[in-house]
């Protein structure tokens, strides 16, 4: 009787474990989610954007011939295509796309988390840095 009964046991056993695997689901979900970018940047070139042309990208600046929403000097454009091995003409600067890119460019050479280094050599050096950093402070 106790052999009968072990033999009923592990029957019964194995027939559990063949019953879970067929109640196992055939198909598999994929839940997939959508992440925005990080911009690093984003606050940063909306302060200078303000501070240099009030956001206006086709601005122009004939004392120091420089071009677009982040008043992009000649030796600077130079400066960049040289770096880069762009082309990029005194035309294309106002585009903003075009002249994001120049000033993402010179920002991370220096860091995302930097923002007084980055608006201050944006800006160029000497005392009026600081004078430039705390307008920029005001659209941060």
């Amino acid at each position: 009787m106790y052999r009968n009964l072990k033999k009923s046991v592990i029957v019964c056993l194995v027939l559990l474990s063949l019953s879970f695997r067929v109640a196992a689901p055939s198909w598999y979900a994929i839940t997939l989610y959508e992440f925005s970018p990080v911009e690093a940047y984003h606050e940063l070139e909306y302060a200078v954007g303000m501070v240099e042309t009030q956001g206006d990208t086709l601005s122009f600046n004939p004392r120091e011939d420089a071009i677009g929403i982040f008043q992009i000097r000649p030796i600077r454009l130079n400066d960049y295509n040289i770096r880069t091995g762009s082309k990029i003409t005194r035309d294309q600067l106002y585009k903003f796309e075009t002249s994001e890119k120049i000033f993402i460019y010179y920002a991370e050479l220096i860091g995302p988390y930097n923002f007084e280094q980055i608006a201050k050599r944006w800006n160029g050096t000497g005392k009026h840095t600081d004078y430039y950093w705390n307008r920029i402070k005001e659209y941060l």
